[in-house]
């Protein structure tokens, strides 16, 4: 049985950390992939041409708005980035890097490598790696697969390209630390409940409906955080918490959330780093299976 964790709150006296994920994947995206437009699939070989019009919003429109939110607020998100997408749109991925924000890493393409062997996974991810830093100037030393689907190598890969922590696992509200052959290595957890793709497109949610949720996690992890470590996240997708709509209530939840006394907004590169040099950081090896 699992025991429950009592982690002590942040070291640096905050009270609440939010972290935000900004995913920059226009350009990357292969055929058909979902979109508004995917259930009515074309015949082969005729492109979709609304369906590319809608991932373009994201790099012509979502990421700016987005980054303009940021700044106003001072917040700084991590922005996991597909290697293709940085390619298709360099000014874009330039932009995020240039005002401060994390590049993290999203694969070379919008593609699984849950089926990928060692070498093949290895090179997959060094490709994207790379190519990013080439455009932005910025190693990613954390790592987001697509749809969260890792393989049983996964860590190991990431180990072997030097990074620092990953954000596939939804186990916990607060980051852990896992063994990796042996050496600890960060996990700073993903939250598919705050997460855009799956409530506007999977659900058909409002914008209301996507603040009322913002809401409640927050409160109830505020409340928490008055006796344990506790983390927010949400994510957002440049062609679907870009819009107008979203970006107008995410702006209202910033302002609700900043009226608290301790919130703190967070890159995830910052949280794993604190995460890996406390003590107190729990400890969860139940992958040591896959990751020894």
């Amino acid at each position: 049985m699992m025991k429950r964790t009592q982690t002590p709150p942040w070291p640096d006296g905050s009270r609440l950390v939010i972290s935000i994920s900004m995913q920059f994947e226009t350009g990357g995206q292969p055929a058909g992939a979902e979109s508004p437009f995917s259930a009515l699939p074309l015949p082969a070989n005729v492109p979709d041409l609304p369906a590319e019009s809608w991932f373009r919003y994201g790099a012509a429109e979502g990421v700016y708005r987005m980054l303009d939110l940021w700044d106003k607020y001072g917040i700084k998100v991590t922005s996991h980035m597909v290697g293709e997408a940085a390619r298709a749109y360099p000014d874009v991925a330039r932009a995020i890097a240039d005002a401060g924000h994390e590049i993290a890493g999203h694969g070379i393409a919008w593609a699984n490598q849950w089926n990928l062997s060692y070498e093949d996974e290895l090179q997959f991810v060094k490709d994207g790696l790379d190519l990013v830093e080439s455009i932005t100037g910025q190693r990613a030393v954390g790592y987001n697969c697509n749809w969260l689907r890792r393989s049983v190598n996964t860590l190991k890969v990431l180990q072997d390209l030097n990074f620092l922590y990953h954000i596939d696992d939804v186990s916990r509200d607060e980051p852990f630390v896992t063994h990796v052959r042996g050496k600890r290595f960060a996990i700073v957890p993903y939250t598919l409940r705050n997460n855009d793709i799956v409530n506007f497109s999977g659900k058909n949610w409002t914008p209301e409906q996507f603040l009322s949720q913002l809401k409640g996690d927050f409160d109830q992890l505020y409340m928490e955080a008055g006796s344990r470590r506790r983390m927010m996240s949400f994510s957002m997708h440049d062609r679907i918490g870009g819009a107008a709509s979203v970006v107008n209530v995410v702006e209202r939840f910033i302002q609700y959330a900043m009226r608290h006394q301790g919130v703190v907004f967070m890159r995830k590169d910052q949280i794993a780093r604190i995460a890996m040099d406390d003590a107190a950081t729990p400890v969860d090896d139940c992958e040591a299976a896959y990751n020894s």
